[in-house]
């Protein structure tokens, strides 16, 4: 990111950022002949609406960038991939938006390219004077992990792969921690984590890793790295596998999490979770109608073998809660139920915090890094009820299925000073500037800012 954010160079093209409300005004400032190209091109100022203003010579003199209402960090998502090679600078812009920018526009930047090249050369910015340029390196840098793990595919990217990331990322920032597999699992009594993963021929894991100093407040981050999901003995439809390979989103956004965490050295002791596991079909895969016993000790029927994120996710919060972090924090791709709700743009968020639960969705709007609450219902945990045991991993019909999943990860933590739990999507169904189709990095930058506020 360095090559693509530079140090200022007065000679770069200026970028004029422009806002609906004063586009008259300064349409009126410019020379007769770009007062006729910006009315002959339409330019309306409307968000991130991009006009290149010809030089007599025919070169670019600048670059016409409308701001709308209310312009964030994706009004500069476009430019970097949009604008022709060359370094750029931003000319009157708002010290306000300079992050934003900043930021917007490394996010343009990004490219997946493990297995394409992308041959076009990217534009340059020069850093705009009021902006953060190490944060949004670190942004970047963040979503660009998170988006580069949930892109790769599960062949490329089993347990054994983002357990190497994850300790990777650890390494990088002197993190000390560990990897548990298989049947060890069973020997540290994570029974739910090697169920679902016994039938894969790799083998499931547990990352635990911790940075900072022993004495700060506890953090912990719990994700979801289903690294495929066939269903199970469940098995789902051809169709629904397709995207399968980012069912390990949450843990891929905790990582970047971390990422940013670690980068700007927050006052914490940090702790990140990530179960690690193929859902498979074999001959020792566990079944519907099998009860498991888990880490906390309460006995689990299984409902649905497709419903294995919870499984996963349970173990590793109940060992997470074992020390009684301050906050505690999973995040997962968990239920059809959240995309059906809030659509692919917003993830669900469920906490019985509510202080917590205003800093994250102010923070979130403040970052555009949208999600929204659902309620943690507790009449519908009648729903988890067993015969047989206590509490089945699914609820008896098809309603309020992201609400009835978070009750049960709800049943996992006790001693927590404060926990939330993410429901996310994790992928752009399609290309929007800064936000290629793909995977994608959802609410780190707005918990990035609660958890910098928080332990200030």
């Amino acid at each position: 990111m360095s090559e693509i954010l530079l140090e200022g160079d007065a000679s770069a093209t200026p970028i004029w950022p422009v806002s609906c409300e004063g586009r008259d005004a300064w349409i009126e400032s410019r020379p007769e002949v770009d007062r006729s190209w910006l009315a002959a091109t339409g330019f309306k100022a409307e968000a991130g609406e991009i006009r290149l203003v010809p030089a007599a010579d025919g070169t670019i003199a600048g670059v016409a960038l409308g701001l709308g209402a209310k312009p964030d960090l994706w009004t500069f998502g476009a430019l970097a991939d949009a604008l022709p090679e060359g370094l750029y600078r931003f000319v009157g812009l708002d010290d306000g938006l300079a992050t934003a920018a900043a930021s917007g526009w490394l996010l343009g930047a990004y490219a997946f390219t493990r297995y394409k090249d992308k041959t076009d050369s990217l534009a340059r910015l020069v850093r705009p004077e009021a902006a953060d340029g190490e944060h949004a390196k670190s942004i970047a840098r963040a979503a660009g992990l998170a988006r580069d793990l949930i892109n790769t595919p599960a062949e490329d990217m089993g347990p054994e792969q983002l357990a190497a990331a994850a300790m990777g990322l650890a390494g990088t920032h002197g993190a000390q921690g560990s990897v548990t597999v298989g049947d060890d699992l069973l020997a540290g009594n994570l029974p739910t984590i090697h169920a679902v993963g016994r039938a894969a021929t790799r083998a499931p894991r547990l990352v635990d890793f911790q940075w900072g100093a022993a004495d700060a407040p506890k953090l912990t981050l719990v994700g979801k790295g289903v690294c495929f999901d066939t269903g199970g003995l469940d098995l789902k439809p051809s169709n629904a596998m397709l995207r399968m390979k980012k069912d390990m989103g949450g843990a891929a956004n905790v990582l970047g999490l971390a990422s940013l965490i670690m980068d700007a050295r927050l006052p914490v002791r940090l702790r990140v979770l990530i179960p690690a596991v193929e859902n498979a079909v074999a001959g020792n895969a566990f079944r519907p109608g099998d009860v498991i016993r888990t880490r906390k000790g309460l006995t689990v029927e299984i409902g649905n073998t497709d419903a294995e994120g919870r499984l996963v996710l349970c173990d590793a919060l109940a060992l997470g809660d074992e020390e009684a972090p301050d906050l505690m924090i999973d995040m997962a791709t968990l239920t059809g139920a959240a995309r059906v709700a809030l659509g692919p743009d917003l993830p669900a968020m469920f906490t019985d915090d509510d202080a917590l639960a205003e800093s994250v969705a102010r923070h979130a709007s403040a970052q555009s890094d949208p999600l929204w609450r659902l309620p943690l219902y507790q009449p519908y945990a009648e729903g988890l009820k067993s015969p047989v045991a206590d509490l089945n991993n699914v609820s008896e019909g098809p309603m309020a299925g992201a609400v009835t999943a978070a009750l049960y990860l709800k049943s996992f933590v006790e001693s927590a000073g404060s926990w939330m739990h993410l429901d996310m999507y994790a992928w752009n169904d399609r290309n929007r500037p800064g936000r290629p189709r793909g995977g994608e990095a959802q609410t780190i930058r707005g918990l990035f800012d609660v958890i910098r506020e928080r332990y200030a």
